[in-house]
């Protein structure tokens, strides 16, 4: 499944949020593959995040994740950068962006 989801970044820190992204933990990213992500790709525009994540199940890969203790420090060093943060609770398996069009 494909998953689009908006965060976003405090405008000060910037370039904080974009060096955090070129040391991303490889245990980090090893965790997202094991939770079942195969791509995820953040753009930015602005302040405004736009990921694109592929995976089996999103909900299985949040609840895999939420309390792994690298993704718990990664998120507590992402609450630092982001105004708008990717949410990991349950109700944040539901909260994607919508699908408005596709080509088809």
């Amino acid at each position: 499944m494909r998953v689009a989801l908006h965060t976003k970044v405090r405008a000060h820190r910037i370039d904080d949020y974009e060096a955090a992204h070129r040391e991303v933990p490889k245990a980090l990213t090893d965790a997202i593959r094991a939770a079942g992500a195969t791509s995820w790709t953040i753009w930015r525009s602005g302040t405004d995040l736009f990921h694109l994540l592929e995976c089996e199940d999103y909900g299985r890969l949040l609840a895999a994740l939420v309390q792994l203790p690298v993704n718990v420090a990664w998120q507590a060093r992402m609450a630092e950068l982001l105004d708008v943060v990717h949410d990991y609770s349950r109700a944040g398996a539901d909260d994607s962006l919508p699908v408005v069009w596709e080509l088809p």
